[in-house]
């Protein structure tokens, strides 16, 4: 194979349509645009517009409450902390705490703190020290002879 014989595959690569061109291109003069209208000027964005019917976005009920200060944790299961105690990730004999948890890359980021859930086999004695837990983590981390401390945090004056 020589330089000169490289091809794309076929149908890989579709040329540009060149608009406003003459004419000849069948895409001169108003470029597909038709004549005149808000839809022929340029910087005209009219989605989710509906030719003056009220639009589906609007006609849609509105549900619920969707609270401004809410908390945003991040979750995390306990099958998922045995995994990476057993990969060497996290060590089980110091206290695995939220900054330990986002080190080992278990978890991304704080948010608002990290909320451990029972989902998984838990069966390592660890200390855990987190933001918050579901009943059934505690019951499971207790079982298997750990502790998990949840962490209340001051009230925000």
């Amino acid at each position: 194979m020589k330089l000169n014989e490289l091809r794309d595959n076929p149908g890989a690569a579709a040329k540009r349509k060149r608009v406003a061109r003459g004419p000849g291109s069948g895409k001169g003069k108003t470029a597909g645009r038709g004549i005149k209208g808000q839809k022929s000027r340029s910087g005209v964005a009219i989605n989710g517009y509906e030719g003056g019917q009220m639009p589906l976005y609007q006609r849609l009920p509105k549900r619920g409450f969707n609270k401004p200060n809410r908390k945003a944790y991040a979750v995390v299961n306990l099958g998922l902390i045995q995994k990476f105690i057993e990969a060497g990730k996290l060590d089980a004999s110091a206290a695995i705490t939220e900054d330990a948890l986002v080190a080992s890359g278990l978890v991304r980021r704080k948010l608002d703190g990290v909320r451990v859930l029972a989902k998984g086999e838990f069966n390592t004695k660890a200390t855990i020290e987190v933001t918050g837990a579901s009943q059934s983590a505690i019951a499971a981390v207790e079982a298997a002879g750990g502790s998990l401390k949840v962490a209340t945090v001051a009230a925000e004056a």
